[in-house]
């Protein structure tokens, strides 16, 4: 489908490794003319694009000058509004915990047509990469999704630990700087010391880092193996059975072994 001028794309790159991008999104990324996009995009997807394609970093990050929110609007709408079509490359999926909604709104606000090409989101991908499922019969029907980075203009920017420590697989976006906290903010509302965790670092790329250790040790075991973000930290008794051997994986998951 080749896309059409003066349309804006939010289109999800996945969660790191190229190959996990939708075929949608990589069509219309070889056919843009700019290419706006974050700092956890893959640079090898950014080789698919026309070699006459404007490619636009605005990527945040530590230690980088960041570009407002504002400003990224304002290219989008911009470049659409001059007959260029747009993809706006976001890493993960556009509407999870990625403002992509932000800027669907700046873009119809101004007239500007705007399509969202969802991605595969890190939530589960990551973990799955790792070996660990976020939900497993027998073991957690539920599972809950938080973002270490609560933002400004929030009631109140806590978490809620107390709901969060009777969720079965709690799984935490961009924790790497506040692990200690949301750790303790867990352990105080009642979660467990013993309660499995892993935390993984660049999922599903090469350079692929797990840490597996419990609640109450997960800090320290992530300082000393220097792991860097962008990390996933997932809580709940699916690291356990994840690491388990096939035969008590099994009787964890029915309880006992098929006879």
């Amino acid at each position: 489908m080749k896309p059409a001028r003066s349309t804006v794309y939010l289109v999800g790159a996945g969660p790191g490794d190229p190959g996990l991008m939708t075929v949608r999104g990589m069509s219309l990324l070889q056919q843009a003319d700019v290419v706006v996009y974050d700092r956890l995009v893959s640079a090898v997807l950014l080789e698919f694009a026309r070699g006459d394609a404007e490619l636009i970093d605005v990527g945040k990050g530590p230690g980088r000058k960041s570009v407002t929110q504002k400003k990224i609007n304002q290219l989008l709408v911009e470049r659409a509004t001059a007959g260029r079509s747009v993809v706006r490359l976001k890493g993960g999926d556009p509407f999870m915990f990625g403002r992509g909604f932000e800027e669907l709104v700046a873009c119809r606000g101004a007239g500007v047509d705007c399509v969202v090409i969802p991605g595969v989101a890190s939530v589960a991908a990551v973990p799955a990469a790792a070996g660990i499922p976020v939900t497993l019969r027998g073991v957690a029907r539920s599972f809950a999704v938080i973002t270490a980075k609560t933002g400004v203009g929030l009631a109140d920017s806590r978490h809620d630990y107390d709901a969060l420590s009777r969720i079965d697989t709690v799984v935490i976006l961009m924790g790497r700087h506040k692990l200690s906290t949301i750790v303790d903010g867990l352990r105080c509302a009642g979660r467990a010391d013993e309660t499995p965790v892993a935390c993984i670092s660049h999922g599903t790329t090469p350079r692929q880092r797990e840490v597996f250790s419990t609640l109450g040790k997960i800090v320290e075991r992530v300082e000393g193996a220097a792991l860097e973000a962008p990390m996933i930290t997932v809580v709940g008794e699916v690291v356990a059975v994840s690491r388990a051997t096939v035969d008590d994986a099994i009787a964890a998951i029915y309880g006992s072994l098929p006879v």
